[in-house]
Parts: structure tokens; C-alpha cells; sequence
């Protein structure tokens, strides 16, 4: 019986196999004769078609108000046509080598690539695979539109065939290399060659032809003058280990050019305006509508650019940078700032000098991953205070041992010990949350990343915004102090959270796009998200902006205060000096600047309130000087009835009158802080650390005793 059933299966697979077959062969006959009939209905391209292509539609990149032009994408478009005798056969040979490595043995297309995409896209019922060569790139790039149908794909493979028996193979690589694009408005080999490396295309050397073959890929993503120069070298090594595989270049060759310390030319100015924040918006619009349609189909896009402000801060930025460089040892510096009643970004100045080679002035350090040192613990006091924590609530600032595999006894710093310092090296005691944030206090900070978890901090970044922070297995308590990195741009995004009441709007750099014939391709429309609750942004907008808390650390008049504004702000450097931060809010609009030095070397040992201070002063103070006076809600009301240390009050009183001070983990349930106290606090693992220095504080009469140290970070 099973043997019958069996039998039934394997004639069952049979039969069905048999009919695949049927229907794919079947499939197969008639897409060939639809082949066959395009490929005889369809003329032969001719070769000005090639030679003589020009961009005849360009994007046009606007500011906010759709009046000032930022830059026009092929304004001047840059071109020399050579001929295949005076291009390196490096270039040659990496071109191939990358892009179509079987390019001098098929007819224009690769026959395997060619009926597996018949298949899939049969299937499909869509163009979803290509398999391009370079003879169907010279189609695609010169005479076919960007649309991704079948109908088009069959067109271009006809033409590719077609192109093969009118021209040679060297004229089809000939038509790729002056073809090509290479970035921004340059266009071909030759003009790529003497733009990157000040030479001729005859004369580059191995990885030079091999950096110019890995560009026409992803052109913007590749620029050697962008944030993604690892990318570019990783792409530019995979060329060169193509080129030995397939015996251009001898292992000796392969090994010296892949050492080899290429240098580019300085990127030339141009009548562009906010270059940085340019390139981040073309970065957006050709992921979104593909390349060539950018290059060709004359989009016109408002942007959410203030040119006003733009200027200015980029004024401020060069100066600031210029004297931070002779001071602090700190040669760069970016500044953002966002709307955060939207999230349109305003202003974005990647470093002093786009154009600055010397300090790679084209990378965006906006966008870059940089630590932020102290400029992280808002988000951390924000969970404190939306966990039930107050605003009053009691902490010591006093010299903590926090590694468990040490002894709470020791104050030892060396791993895999952790205990930490003030910027100051000053310890102060009993501090409420407001102040231990509004000064910037170490100790504190840790002990509330404690309080209410890794895991819970970061959801609550990761919710404002901060999107870098993915592995809480690789923080500890050193996250509260900037021991992750992060962009400018989001910091300021999420900082513009606490700006608007607790709604976040993602940041937004192009309003809207418009095609040739003026139809609305896309429009933003502001959608924010209730993300925090606006007593939480209340409250961090309370301790950010108040002058008095703060002036123990900063001093009554420092650059964070602006008499009779509302300013909230948040200063941090990292505890090695290789960045500082500062990122400060008003209700209408969000700034943050950074100052270092891109290849992460240390500045001069000063906090932030000394070295990018000043710069984001002057441009807040003009900001502010443009808009109209405008004020944070009213901070949240305290209860009264809730544990006494979330109300301020450390000294309690035992059963004899006597007061004796503890942690607060003595007194409060840390998941539940407002429930009461824990039945048995010393299970807690950081209590008997937490208590130690208390009792050693009580003994020397609040005089901690322990040497001053400076170290931490502000």
C-alpha cells in the first residue's frame, strides 16, 4: 500500500516537473520571438548619439523660500572626449575588471544573466533583475529613459546586441570611459583624472585607475571628498584584487598599489551655496529617484534651507575654528540647527571650510559618529523623571566605587574598576537631580543611569531620535557620560524634543520636489509624534535654562545665558579632550555645534564651555535676535506625598532623633521610586557601594577627605 502511494507521489513530481518544462520552454519561444521581432523593428543607434550626449535637463536645489538657487547640479558641465589610445590601460583594465569582467568574449549581453532575468521578471511580471554589461550601460546612460519595465530592459538588450555589430569592442569601452560619470558635473575619464589627480588619464598610476574605476558605481556616495572615503578604499582594494585575479596586474603590482598613500587634488570652489548641505540633500534625492533622473530629468527642489542663517553660521564657524585651532588645538568645528516645530533642518556647516583639504574640510562632521560626552545625560535624567523621579530628587556626589568586582572600599580607577570623577574633582554631597544636571556632575549622572537602567536610557535616545546606540551589551555606566557615539544631527533633532513639548519631528531637509513639467513629485507635510511626556520636556527645559542652578560650575554670566530668553542648553567634552559639544534649544529652533579635529587627535584640556561655547553663543544670539521672544511651559508641580529624598529632604531623622543619611537606593524601590521603600535595600548589588562613602562623608563632618582629582567630564 505504501509502495502504491509512492508510486503516485513520484508520477505526481514527474507530471508537474513535465509541465514546468512545457511552460517554460513555451515562455522562453515566445519572449525570443518578441526579441527577435524588436531586434529587427529597431534602428541602430548612431554614434553621436554617444559622443555628443549632453545633460539637457538639470536639478535645480533651492533654500526654503524657492527664490535662492543653492546649486544647479550640471551647471557647467565638465567633459573632454578622448580616444581609447590616450586612456591608461590601467583604467582600461580596472574598468573591466569591475564592471564586466567577461566584457571581450559576450555579444553585448551575458546570455546566463540574460534568461535568468527573462525568468524572474516572467515570473514577476516586473523588471526586477538586470545583469548590465558595460555595452548595455553605454545604452542605458545614453538613449533609454531611467523606467524599469520589461519592455525597457528588452530594448536595451536589443540595442546592446545591436551596438556590438556596429561598433567594436575597444569603441564600446571607448564610449563607457568619456561617458561616465564621476561626480557632481564631471563627466568621462579624462576630466575625472586631471579633477582627482592633476594628471592626464594616460598617466595614473594602478590605484589611481583603480579609485577612478571604483567611482562610476555610486559617484556621490564614492566622492572622494564626502563621509564615505572607508567605503572608497574598500571599493578601490576590491578593484585591484579583481585586476590580480584575472592576471591584469602581477601579485608585486597588486601589493604596491594597494599600499600605495593616493592623494587628491583640492576640490575646486564653485558658485555653490552650503556645499554640505547640498551633497546631504543630492545624497537624499538619488537614493529616492536613482541618479540619472537627478542628472537629467530637471527637478526642481525647495529645500529647508535658511540662507540667512546659513550664512551666518558659517561666518561664525570658520572665525571660531580659526582661533580654536591657535588656542585649543582644535581646527575644525560644525554647527546645525533645526526648526523643531518641524524638524526642518535650517543650517548645517559640516566643518570650518568645505574646500579646506588640509583638514578634510568636505567630510560632514554633522552626520559623522563622535562621542558626546556630557551632552547625553539629558536623555538619561529624562527617563529618571518620566520613571517618577523628581526634579528635587536626592543623590551624593561623592567619590563612588561602582565596579562590583572591586570593593566598595577602594576608589581605585583602573579597570576593571570604575569610579569616576567630577569635571572638577570636587565632590559636593547630597545634590538634587536639578542640580546635578544643570552642573554637569558625574557621580550623579551615573547613579540616575543606574536608577533606571541601560536598556530604559537608551530606549528613551533611541525614541528622541538617536539612532547609533543599538547594543546595550556594549555600554555600561560610562553611556550617561558619552561613551557612545552619535551624529550632531540628531543630537539637535532630539534635543529639539525637549523644544517642542515632547513631539518629535524626524529632521526633514527637502520640502518638495517638482518635475520638469512642474508636477508636485513630493511635499512634506509635518507629522510629529507624541514621544515624551510634555511635564518630562518641561522640566529638562527648566534645568536646562536656569542660571542660577548652574552658576556654581558655569558662573552667573558664561556663554549659555541670555538675559531675558529662554534658552535651555547642555555642554559636553569627552573625558580624553577629543571633542566638545554644546546643544542648546529655544522653542523655536534647535543648535548644536561640535569643535575637534577630524582625524580624533586632542584638543587642549578644556571643557566645552571654553572651546565651542563661544561659537554657538554667537550664532544663538543672532538667531534669537530674529524671532520674537518665546518661553518654555511652566515646570510640573511636586507632590506632596511621595517619598521624602524625590522631595528634596536627605536628612531623616532615625527613632532617637538622630539623623542619618543613606542612599537614596535605601529609601526608594529604583524601578518604582514613588511605590515607597525597598523591604530589604542591601540585596540591591551597588547599595553597600552606594552607602560607604555616605558614612565615610558623615564621619569627617561632610568633609569628604579623599584628594581632588581632576578628570570626568563636563
Amino acid at each position: 500500500m505504501l509502495r502504491m502511494h509512492a508510486k503516485k507521489r513520484s508520477r505526481k513530481r514527474i507530471v508537474f516537473i513535465v509541465r514546468a518544462l512545457v511552460l517554460f520552454i513555451s515562455i522562453g519561444l515566445l519572449v525570443s520571438g518578441a526579441t527577435i521581432l524588436t531586434i529587427a523593428s529597431t534602428p541602430t543607434p548612431d554614434l553621436s548619439s554617444f559622443a555628443g550626449r549632453k545633460v539637457t535637463q538639470t536639478t535645480k536645489i533651492y533654500d526654503r523660500t524657492g527664490e535662492v538657487l543653492l546649486y544647479n547640479l550640471h551647471d557647467d558641465v565638465q567633459r573632454r572626449v578622448v580616444p581609447l589610445s590616450d586612456i591608461s590601460r590601467h583604467i582600461r583594465n580596472a574598468t573591466v575588471a569591475i564592471e564586466d569582467d567577461t566584457f571581450y568574449e559576450h555579444p553585448g549581453v551575458r546570455i546566463t544573466s540574460f534568461f535568468r532575468a527573462i525568468l524572474v521578471n516572467t515570473v514577476s511580471g516586473q523588471y526586477a533583475q538586470g545583469g548590465s554589461t558595460i555595452t548595455q550601460q553605454v545604452v542605458k546612460n545614453s538613449i533609454l529613459t531611467p523606467e524599469k519595465t520589461i519592455t525597457r530592459k528588452i530594448r536595451e538588450w536589443v540595442l546592446a546586441l545591436k551596438l556590438e555589430q556596429a561598433y567594436s569592442k575597444d569603441e564600446i569601452l571607448n564610449f563607457y570611459l568619456n561617458e561616465s560619470p564621476y561626480g557632481g558635473n564631471i563627466y568621462g575619464i579624462e576630466e575625472a583624472s586631471i579633477l582627482f589627480f592633476g594628471k592626464p588619464s594616460k598617466d595614473v598610476s594602478i590605484a589611481e585607475a583603480a579609485y577612478l574605476a571604483a567611482l562610476p558605481q555610486a559617484p556621490t556616495y564614492f566622492s572622494p571628498y564626502g563621509n564615505h572615503r572607508t567605503a572608497l578604499d574598500a571599493r578601490k582594494n576590491l578593484v585591484l584584487s579583481r585586476m590580480h585575479e584575472l592576471g591584469f596586474i602581477s601579485e608585486e603590482e597588486h601589493r604596491e598599489a594597494k599600499e600605495e598613500e593616493v592623494v587628491f587634488s583640492t576640490a575646486k570652489r564653485s558658485s555653490i551655496i552650503a556645499p554640505h548641505f547640498v551633497f546631504y540633500v543630492r545624497d537624499y534625492l538619488e537614493s529616492k529617484y536613482g541618479r540619472r533622473a537627478i542628472e537629467e530629468s530637471g527637478l526642481r527642489v525647495i529645500t529647508s534651507l535658511d540662507v540667512d542663517l546659513q550664512k551666518k553660521a558659517e561666518d561664525i564657524v570658520y572665525r571660531y575654528a580659526i582661533q580654536n585651532e591657535t588656542n585649543f588645538n582644535a581646527e575644525n568645528a560644525s554647527l546645525v540647527a533645526i526648526d523643531p516645530t518641524n524638524g526642518g533642518i535650517l543650517v548645517m556647516v559640516g566643518s570650518r571650510d568645505y574646500f579646506d583639504t588640509e583638514i578634510d574640510g568636505a567630510y560632514n562632521i554633522s552626520t559623522a559618529l563622535r562621542q558626546p560626552g556630557s551632552a547625553f545625560k539629558p536623555f538619561v535624567y529624562a527617563k529618571a523623571l518620566e520613571q517618577g523621579y523628581t526634579r528635587d530628587t536626592i543623590v551624593f556626589d561623592l567619590k563612588t566605587q561602582f565596579s562590583t568586582a572591586c570593593s566598595p572600599t577602594s576608589f581605585s580607577e583602573t579597570p576593571p574598576c570604575y569610579s569616576p570623577n567630577n569635571y572638577d574633582g570636587v565632590f559636593r554631597g547630597p545634590v538634587t537631580l536639578k542640580e546635578a544636571l544643570a552642573q554637569s556632575l558625574n557621580i550623579p549622572a551615573v547613579k540616575f543611569l543606574y536608577l533606571v537602567g541601560i536598556q530604559p536610557a537608551l530606549d528613551m535616545a533611541r525614541s528622541l531620535g538617536i539612532t547609533t546606540l543599538t547594543n546595550p551589551a556594549q555600554y555600561g555606566l560610562t553611556l550617561v557620560l558619552g561613551g557612545g557615539e552619535v551624529r550632531l544631527l540628531e543630537m539637535v533633532s532630539a534635543y529639539g524634543v525637549f523644544a517642542a513639548d515632547g513631539v518629535r519631528h524626524n529632521p526633514v531637509s527637502v520640502l518638495r520636489v517638482e518635475d520638469s513639467s512642474g508636477k508636485v513629485l513630493e511635499e512634506y507635510v509635518p507629522q510629529g509624534r507624541n514621544v515624551l511626556n510634555p511635564t518630562v520636556a518641561s522640566d529638562i527645559s527648566d534645568i536646562l535654562s536656569d542660571n542660577v542652578v548652574r552658576t556654581p560650575a558655569f558662573g552667573s554670566n558664561s556663554a549659555l545665558h541670555f538675559p531675558g530668553y529662554d534658552v535651555a542648553v547642555k555642554t559636553g567634552t569627552t573625558n580624553d579632550y577629543r571633542d566638545a559639544w554644546i546643544v542648546g534649544y529655544t522653542p523655536f529652533i534647535s543648535v548644536g555645534a561640535w569643535a575637534g579635529n577630524n582625524d580624533n587627535s586632542p584638543m587642549e584640556r578644556r571643557v566645552a564651555g571654553f572651546i565651542i561655547a563661544p561659537l554657538w553663543n554667537e550664532f544663538m544670539a543672532y538667531a534669537l535676535s530674529q524671532h520674537e521672544k518665546s518661553y518654555f511651559p511652566e515646570p510640573s508641580v511636586i507632590p506632596s506625598d511621595i517619598p521624602l529624598m524625590l522631595r528634596g529632604v536627605w536628612g531623616i531623622p532615625n527613632e532617637y532623633g538622630v539623623v542619618e543619611p543613606h542612599s537614596i537606593l535605601h529609601f526608594v524601590q529604583k524601578n518604582s521610586p514613588r511605590s515607597g521603600a525597598p523591604t530589604n535595600p542591601g540585596t540591591d548589588p551597588q547599595y553597600a557601594y552606594w552607602e560607604y562613602p555616605i558614612a565615610l562623608w558623615r564621619s569627617t563632618s561632610g568633609m569628604f577627605g579623599l584628594p581632588e582629582n581632576i578628570g570626568g567630564e563636563q
